[in-house]
């Protein structure tokens, strides 16, 4: 077996089943660990994988700042954002989480029917200064700078005097196998809060994010009540996310 077809079957692996265990791969190949160690290491190197002890895991994605990914232009994010703002109902009460993906579904919201925005991000409120018919209700807490968010137990404790009718998550990575998670803890406990207290959840993941797993989870695929992903993903990427959830909406 060749070196390149060896590192994309370890690489299907992974996907499938989220970790990558040396002993058992070179068993499946009839091959040493030292040489499945060593494709690893070079994979790691390439930046395909992360090396850990006994295998490899998904990678970790980058977390550049708020500021460094507003300035990011996105037409895959604006095409999730008007997909996402158009389910809107009059009379609704939706709750936007912070980022830059959301922040397209703020830009993008009917301005023709009344509903109620709720969100733990001042940025998110800021965006819909100007809307005619949305009211707006932002909550306090302490200010995770880095997603422009607010967290902690007065988060928790204004978040969970709400029943938004739907959630719109956003996550820094989406895995078949290790869910949805983001970066930070206390963030991610939030995210987590939100989702239950909301009676949906809509997770909008534009392609980078798929295949990837933060340090901490959020929730399970199979746990939102839908994925929003921009066209253009073949299927034999998004069928194991179909597999644990069925509501996959392209934008």
């Amino acid at each position: 077996m060749l070196t390149t077809q060896r590192k994309s079957l370890i690489l299907d692996i992974l996907r499938r089943d989220g970790q990558v265990v040396a002993k058992h791969v070179a068993e499946d190949f009839s091959l040493s660990e030292d040489t499945i160690r060593r494709d690893l290491r070079e994979m790691a190197a390439e930046g395909l994988l992360k090396r850990v002890h006994g295998g490899a895991l998904p990678l970790s994605p980058d977390l550049p700042d708020f500021s460094a990914r507003r300035a990011v232009a996105s037409d895959a994010k604006q095409r999730l954002g008007t997909l996402a703002a158009g389910m809107v109902k009059a009379g609704q009460l939706i709750f936007l989480d912070g980022g830059t993906t959301t922040a397209e579904i703020a830009r993008r919201l009917p301005r023709d029917i009344a509903f109620t925005v709720a969100t733990h991000s001042p940025t998110i409120a800021a965006e819909l200064e100007h809307h005619p018919t949305a009211e707006v209700i932002l909550t306090g807490g302490r200010l995770y700078k880095h997603s422009m968010v607010a967290t902690g137990a007065a988060a928790m404790s204004a978040i969970s005097q709400l029943r938004p009718d739907i959630f719109f998550l956003g996550v820094t990575a989406a895995h078949p196998v290790h869910g949805l998670s983001t970066g930070d803890f206390e963030e991610a406990a939030i995210k987590r809060h939100i989702a239950r207290c909301s009676v949906e959840t809509y997770v909008l993941l534009t392609e980078e994010k798929l295949d990837l797993a933060s340090p901490c989870p959020v929730l399970g695929v199979g746990e939102v009540s839908g994925l929003i992903v921009p066209e253009g993903i073949g299927e034999a990427r998004l069928s194991p996310y179909r597999v644990l959830n069925g509501a996959i909406l392209v934008a």
